[in-house]
C-alpha cells in the first residue's frame, strides 16, 4: 500500500477535536457569472471566508464552466492562504488542469452536463480502473484524493482498495427526507464513516447541509469536515458571508 499524504494538507485543523468548514464558493460565480462581468469576485468571498474562520475553499470546476472557471482557480492559489479543495469529474481535461495547479486537494465527484446539481455519489466499483489511474497521477503531485460517494459500505471498500485518502459521503438524501426516514440515513451515514475510519480513510460530508442539517451530521465523531456552499451563499444574501460562516461554524462545532 503506498504512503498517504499527511492529512493536515487538506484544510486547516483548529484543534483535533473540532470539525472543519469548507466553504464552497460556486454561486459567487454563479452569480458574476449572471451578467458576463467580474463582481462579485469569487476571490474577494474566499478572502472574506478566511477571515472569517474558515478552514477552506472549496469550488467546484465544471466541464461546463457554469460557475467557477480555470482563472478563479489561478487566482485562488496566487491569493488565498487557506488550502483549496478542488471537485473535479474524473476526465483528463480535469486532471491535467489539477496537476497543473496542484490544490491541496481533489475531490472526485460524478458530473452530468444537464444536472442542475450533483445527483449522487460517485459509483467507484464501475470506475475503479480509470479511478485508479487518476489517484495515482495526483498523488505524485502530493495531492490529497477525496471520492465523493454515497453511503454505501461496498464503495467505501472500493476507495480503499484504489488508495483514496478520503471519502466524502453525500448527505443529499439525509437533507430532504422526512425526520423518521432522516434518522434511518443518519444511522447509515454513521455506520459507513465508523467503518471508514477503521480502514483508514478520512471522512468527511456535504451536500444540500444547513445550520440544522450540519449540527447533525457534525454529531458523527469520525467525519472531520463538513463543505457547504448553497445554503451559505443564499443565506448571505440576507445576513452577510462573514455572520453566516460564524454561525455555521458555532452551529457544527461539539
Amino acid at each position: 500500500m503506498k504512503k498517504r499524504i499527511n492529512s493536515n494538507k487538506t484544510l486547516n485543523k483548529n484543534s483535533s477535536s473540532k470539525i472543519r468548514l469548507g466553504v464552497n464558493i460556486d454561486h459567487i460565480a454563479t452569480i458574476r457569472n449572471a451578467r458576463g462581468n467580474s463582481h462579485p469576485s469569487v476571490v474577494a468571498g474566499a478572502i472574506l471566508a478566511q477571515k472569517n474562520g474558515a478552514n477552506g475553499i472549496t469550488i467546484h470546476l465544471r466541464e461546463d464552466r457554469r460557475h467557477i472557471r480555470d482563472e478563479d482557480l489561478q487566482e485562488l492559489k496566487k491569493t488565498i492562504k487557506l488550502p483549496i479543495n478542488l471537485e473535479m469529474a474524473p476526465t483528463q481535461e480535469m486532471l491535467k488542469i489539477a496537476l497543473k495547479t496542484k490544490p491541496n486537494a481533489v475531490c472526485i465527484v460524478p458530473e452530468k452536463r444537464r444536472e442542475i446539481t450533483t445527483e449522487g455519489g460517485l459509483d467507484v466499483i464501475k470506475n475503479q480502473l480509470q479511478l485508479t489511474k487518476i489517484i495515482t497521477e495526483l498523488h505524485k503531485k502530493k495531492i490529497r484524493v477525496s471520492l465523493f460517494i454515497d453511503p454505501d459500505l461496498k464503495q467505501i471498500e472500493c476507495a480503499k482498495k484504489i488508495n483514496a485518502d478520503i471519502v466524502e459521503f453525500h448527505t443529499g438524501e439525509f437533507c430532504v427526507k422526512t425526520k423518521k426516514a432522516q434518522n434511518t440515513e443518519f444511522v447509515k451515514i454513521k455506520n459507513c464513516a465508523q467503518y471508514a475510519d477503521k480502514l483508514g480513510l478520512e471522512c468527511h460530508a456535504g451536500h444540500g447541509l444547513n445550520y440544522e442539517t450540519a449540527k447533525k451530521i457534525a454529531k458523527i465523531n469520525e467525519i472531520v469536515e463538513l463543505n457547504i456552499g448553497h445554503f451559505l451563499i443564499g443565506e448571505a444574501i440576507f445576513y452577510g458571508l462573514g455572520e453566516v460562516i460564524k454561525k455555521m461554524l458555532k452551529a457544527i462545532q461539539r
